[in-house]
Parts: structure tokens; sequence; C-alpha cells
């Protein structure tokens, strides 16, 4: 078998339901298999699978046993050469793992056969926006010092600034990095045990950083590859509230501890700083993850070929909906609609490619910012639309039903 796909999942049931429509969609040529681990969610997510997903291969834990642990317990039941751990709030295109793959055996029958690590690739967040850090250089001290008091922002070419985004290499370019996120990491499933997997100590946040560097320290190259792009609507795993800081802090603790404790002269300011730096940056995330109150959109449109899903989307919004019809007009932008501010775009999966979709959100991600044009998915065969506007909080599920 070439792949095993690996999803954790924690209380996301209808991202997770979009996540494996898209998995699914990119599997259809590979030989592969998808597991979903299940960390005794208590949102009905266990019985989406088995109605909507029954060959999909699922494990149900009783109790919350984290990131580093879930993801384990899920590797340790795969077949596949490679494997590809994925965030159940993604979504993927239908060639993104064909591009994955052939990129990973590119590199293997080269002279970096025995050099390859783990495989990042471009992720955007609901609005089509880049999010940076699909690929990060080490967090030492000077680094995360960089990023809390943002000199990456106020120096952005400057290479001693730039690195806790690896800033060395720009979006739309391939190469190595140091640090990839665990939204999405694929790498071969025999150097991912050889490495003994997640290290279980922590419980989130901080292991992706580990176990990048670990690589890196048994003389592997990570990738950042740009040449396909997933979703990563990022707000969903986590409510960032007062839980959510305290664990952040333990995770960061455990990995300067792990990796950078020192001992002399400077070990006591090197314990201060850090301990200063991961309070303020914990208390930004949280700022940062506060609900905004949700505002409707002025406008809608809809990308599909069925009429009578206007009507009860119509019904559904209590605003009238326009219909871009793609039995008659191209996948493209409407020109024929006015498009204003606060409009918000409707991709029918059933007409829409989950490839189309990304598209669409990467090329009107500038609108995004400008006037505001905001995006939903109504995955194939379901009964709600799903999205999300900002990176930092959870997304919307509009039911339909």
């Amino acid at each position: 078998m070439q792949l095993s796909v690996i999803i954790l999942n924690y209380n996301v049931r209808y991202f997770l339901e979009q996540c494996v429509l898209s998995v699914q969609s990119a599997l259809e040529t590979i030989d592969s298999e998808i597991i979903v681990i299940d960390n005794n969610s208590s949102d009905n997510s266990c019985a989406m699978m088995k109605q909507r997903f029954p060959n999909v291969k699922l494990i149900q834990n009783n109790e919350n046993l984290g990131f580093p642990k879930g993801n384990n317990v899920g590797v340790a039941q795969a077949q596949g050469e490679y494997i590809c751990i994925l965030n159940p709030d993604t979504v993927v295109a239908e060639d993104t793992f064909a591009k994955v793959l052939a990129f990973a055996k590119s590199l293997l029958s080269s002279q970096l056969s025995d050099s390859m690590g783990i495989v990042g690739c471009k992720l955007i967040d609901g609005t089509g926006n880049f999010l940076p850090e699909s690929k990060r250089g080490v967090p030492t001290p000077w680094v995360a010092f960089t990023k809390i008091t943002a000199l990456y922002k106020l120096f952005p070419k400057a290479r001693l600034f730039g690195k806790y985004y690896a800033q060395h290499l720009k979006e739309s370019e391939t190469g190595k990095v140091d640090i990839l996120v665990g939204a999405f990491m694929f790498m071969k499933r025999d150097l991912f045990l050889e490495a003994g997997g997640f290290d279980e100590d922590c419980f989130m946040y901080s292991d992706d950083i580990d176990l990048s560097y670990r690589f890196l320290q048994k003389g592997k190259s990570n990738y950042y590859f740009h040449e396909t792009s997933v979703i990563h609507y990022k707000g969903e795993s986590t409510i960032k509230d007062e839980t959510y800081m305290k664990r952040f802090q333990k995770a960061m603790h455990f990995f300067y501890k792990k990796h950078f404790s020192t001992d002399g002269p400077g070990s006591i300011f090197f314990s201060i700083f850090m301990k200063v730096g991961i309070v303020f940056f914990s208390f930004v995330k949280m700022f940062q993850g506060k609900p905004s109150i949700i505002i409707p959109p002025k406008s809608y449109l809809l990308y599909s070929c069925s009429e009578k899903l206007v009507e009860k989307l119509a019904l559904v919004l209590q605003k009238k909906v326009a219909f871009h019809d793609l039995k008659t007009e191209k996948m493209v932008i409407s020109s024929s609609i006015k498009i204003g501010n606060e409009t918000e775009i409707i991709l029918d999966n059933e007409f829409v490619s989950f490839k189309e979709s990304i598209a669409i959100l990467e090329s009107s991600r500038n609108k995004s910012r400008s006037v505001g044009i905001t995006f939903k998915i109504i995955p194939k065969n379901a009964n709600f639309l799903i999205g999300s506007n900002n990176s930092n909080e959870r997304g919307q599920i509009i039911k339909l039903e």
C-alpha cells in the first residue's frame, strides 16, 4: 500500500465530514487507506463516520489522548509506505496526494534519497489567505524573540529577522525548511516509527515542532512543497480559552526544556526570557482567538447547476441568492453579477471540485481583504454550508435541513 492518511478528530464533526470527503476524492487512483482516530468526541462524529463512511477505518478512543498519542495510535495501525498526518479541519484538492507522492518519489530517486524527512504543503485559510506557518524555522530564543516583537514584519527582507516563518523561501517556492505544521505532515512511515513518533509527553501544540526538529537532528531535510494548496480552517481544532493558554505554555516549556535547556552564565537569562516570552505569546494567542460578532453577508452568490438549491438557500438564509449557473457560465468569479462589499460566495461541491474551490479562494484573496468576500462550501451529498472567515476563530456551519 502506498499511503495511509491519518486524521485525528475531536469534536469537529462537520469539518471532519468535509475533510474525509475531500481525502476520498484525492485517493481514488492511489493504493491507500484513511484512518480516523476519534478522541472521545461528544458531537456524534463517530455516528456520522459509521453512517457516511462505513469503509473508512475508525478508531474510537475512550478519552482525549491528545494530539501526539492519538496520532501514534493511528500510525501504529497504518499499512502505507507513506503516511500523511492531516488535521480534520482541512480540505485537500483532488490531486494533492498524487502531487506530493510524485515530489517525494523524485527526492527518493535522486541523490537526496537518504535525506528526505517531512514534506509539508501550502496552507491557506478559509478566505484564501496564505498561512505563514506552512513553513517555519526552529524557534530558538532569538527566533522566538523576532516573532514576539514582530521584527520579522518590520524587516521582512532581513534574513536575520525572517527565520520564524522561513522567509528565505517565498510562498510560491519549494525548498528546504526546518519546521512543518502538524496540519499536514507527509513522510515515510518507517522513518516516523524509527523516530519514535510524536513525543507523548507533550499533550499538544509543540509536537509538530519537536518531530520536525528530531528529523533534522537525524540528518534529514524537511521540505515545503508549494505546488498544491490545502485549506486549513485552523481555528476549528481548538477554542483559544484559558485551557488553551495553559496547554500552550506547557508545550513551549516542554520543547525548550527538551532541546534548549542550558547550563552556565546565560541559563538564568535564558529561562527568564523564555518564561516572559511564552506568557506574552500565549496572551496574544488568546486575544486573537476571541470570537467577534458575526455580521451576515449583504448578498449571496451560488456556484452550482441546481436552480432548486437557489430557492432552498434563499429560504434558509432569508435573503435573495444570485445564481452563477455552471451549465452556461464558466468556472470563474462571475463578471455578469456585480460582487459588492460583504458578498458570500457559496460553492456547490456537487458541481465544483475541491481543487476548483481552493483555486477560487486563492484567486479572490485580495478581494476578501478589500471588500469582505467570504466563502462557504456545500460538500457533496451534505445538508450544510461550511466555512471560516477568520483563521483565529471557529468557523460557521449553516444547516440546510
